[in-house]
């Protein structure tokens, strides 16, 4: 868990940033999840290396803004894809949706445009943060 969801990301970034600094600059979009903010019982593992993500996007904007990289982090709240329709079965599915202020699960498409945007220029002063995009999950 540690080494796919923490460690993947530190080792995309390994090589990320020195072709980033040849280039003049740059937009890092890391993926965490609403667990890297808040914890959930039974995931351990994952929410750490979730919130493994959020410090080091958080650390790597501090290291690298004045060299004109910007790295952010996204929180996707419980979105719906095929490996969530597998693996949880429809009375799961409907927990997970009370728990979304929506009431639905996300969906790819909804992440894809917060990253869009946070990898855009239109987005230039934007670095360091943690953005949630998860129907309301985290009001809770």
């Amino acid at each position: 868990m540690i080494a796919v969801n923490l460690s993947g990301v530190f080792y995309g970034m390994r090589y990320q940033i020195p072709a980033m600094l040849k280039a003049g600059g740059g937009s890092i979009v890391n993926i965490a999840s609403v667990l890297g903010q808040v914890g959930f019982r039974n995931s351990a593992a994952y929410v750490a290396a979730k919130h493994g993500v959020v410090g080091l996007s958080q650390n790597a904007a501090l290291e690298y803004g004045q060299r004109k990289i910007r790295v952010n982090a996204v929180g996707p709240g419980f979105i719906k894809t095929p490996l969530v329709e597998k693996n949880i079965d429809p009375a799961g599915i409907k927990m997970l949706e009370g728990m979304h202020a929506l009431g639905r699960l996300g969906e790819s498409a909804e992440v894809a445009e917060l990253v869009v945007w946070l990898s855009s220029d239109k987005a230039s002063f934007v670095t360091g943060g943690y953005y949630a995009v998860d129907g309301g999950y985290l009001a809770q």
